[in-house]
């Protein structure tokens, strides 16, 4: 069976999937109900400086995004970093620790942008047994207008200086905690790497208002009438996060800084798809407050069946299998060539193909007598719009013209790279070839 034990920076854990700094990481009781249910690790939730007091709200801190099966696809929140004392947290983190030695137990922190105030908390958390800090510069609310959480992971200058001061002050590994909120990910990742980070980790949430009360005319969650922007998770994020994680995982500039990979990871799937794009390891939030912590049971045992099923002995053999594929749009290959078929013993004649085609695309899905549907490959872009809205898996599938075939749309000769990591204009492959 392959081997899930994951070693991060330094940072050993008997598996990688390691819950995320968030409510669930909170307070001794949760973590301890998190390792009893196979948790790897641990980021716990943000600890502040000791200062003027972190007061939450004492209403409604989440607005939620419903699937039309009520499903939950994205969680807003308005929480902000721990309320509790922070000797309470040190206790109990130390206290975890000591129990729990085989897991990773890393602890998140946002203080003040200053350096006495990252060094008073660094030489406070140095006696607990943590494994490594993480610093939070990616919430969205609340912190940010106190000059702390995305208002610094927004700026790469903040971000390398604070870095820097981080790794001066203290002994334990350092992960950067990265908002999507920005235009280029790729620039703080940079940062965080010339102020000497070990790891980063991405995505924080995103800035969001999920929903506005048409009663009320405020948004949601809603205090005393009154509403405010959060920050958005969940596995509606995932795709913002797939994409975020391959840009620093293909950069030169940020080429072999280690990743931990965030944003709507749910099952063992969207874990190995992090990991696939760069990730050594993932943390979760969302899905275990949706399902509860053995949701990672399932993700165990799903991540290991498919590493053995791939011939693959452990997890580092999966970590960044899929960045070589990922190019830029002007190196795709334009002479592949796919056209859409439909197999008509599975077709349940809904038309959802036809109609989505003949309205929105181009006119390639013929409807016959009996409501039989056919494809016009003279007509067929091989946009596979007809395979995303078909409701019956399989049924619609893209068939790849072989070398040499004639694209009945255009009249070219196909003449496409089968490999298309070694094709002449992939830069990856030049490099590698040089």
């Amino acid at each position: 069976m392959a081997d899930l034990t994951t070693t991060f920076i330094g940072i050993t854990s008997p598996n990688p999937f390691w819950l995320a700094s968030a409510p669930p990481t909170d307070k001794e009781y949760n973590v301890r109900r998190a390792f009893q249910a196979g948790w790897g690790g641990v980021v716990w939730k943000t600890l502040g400086a000791e200062g003027p007091p972190v007061v939450n709200v004492n209403g409604p801190r989440y607005g939620v995004v419903h699937g039309a099966d009520r499903r939950v696809l994205g969680l807003n929140n308005i929480e902000l970093i721990t309320d509790r004392p922070l000797e309470v947290n040190l206790r109990e983190i130390k206290s975890v620790k000591r129990d729990w030695p085989d897991r990773a137990l890393v602890i998140s922190l946002m203080v003040p942008c200053d350096e006495e105030s990252w060094r008073d908390i660094l030489a406070r958390i140095e006696d607990t047994g943590a494994d490594g800090v993480e610093l939070n510069f990616g919430c969205p609310h609340g912190m940010a207008e106190r000059g702390m959480g995305s208002a610094v992971g927004q700026v790469p200058e903040y971000i390398e200086m604070v870095t820097r001061w981080v790794k001066t002050h203290s002994r334990m590994p350092c992960i950067v905690k990265l908002t999507p909120n920005i235009a280029d990910i790729r620039k703080p990742a940079e940062a965080a790497k010339r102020g000497g980070a070990d790891a980063v980790s991405l995505i924080n949430t995103v800035n969001s208002i999920t929903a506005v009360n048409l009663d009320s005319f405020a948004p949601e969650p809603m205090i005393d009438g009154k509403g405010t922007h959060g920050g958005y998770c969940g596995p509606a994020v995932k795709p913002i996060a797939l994409n975020m994680v391959a840009e620093i995982a293909r950069s030169a500039e940020t080429r072999g800084l280690p990743i931990s990979g965030i944003g709507g990871i749910t099952t063992w799937r969207d874990a190995a798809e992090f990991m696939a794009l760069g990730a050594g390891n993932v943390q979760v939030c969302t899905a275990a407050m949706t399902y509860g912590f053995k949701v990672v049971q399932e993700m165990i045992s799903g991540l290991s069946d498919y590493l053995d099923g791939k011939g693959f002995a452990a997890t580092s053999e999966l970590v960044g299998r899929a960045v070589p594929n990922v190019t830029d749009w002007q190196f795709l290959n334009l002479n592949y060539v796919t056209k859409a078929q439909i197999d008509p013993d599975l077709c349940i004649g809904c038309g959802r193909c036809h109609a989505a085609c003949e309205d929105t695309s181009h006119q390639a899905i013929a409807m016959g007598p009996g409501r039989v549907f056919t494809v016009k490959d003279e007509d067929c872009v091989a946009c596979n719009l007809c395979l995303d809205v078909c409701p019956v898996e399989e049924c619609i599938t893209m068939r790849e013209l072989p070398e040499g075939a004639v694209d009945p749309r255009t009249g070219r000769v196909v003449a496409g790279y089968a490999n298309w990591t070694r094709h002449p204009n992939n830069p990856m492959a030049r490099e590698a070839a040089e």
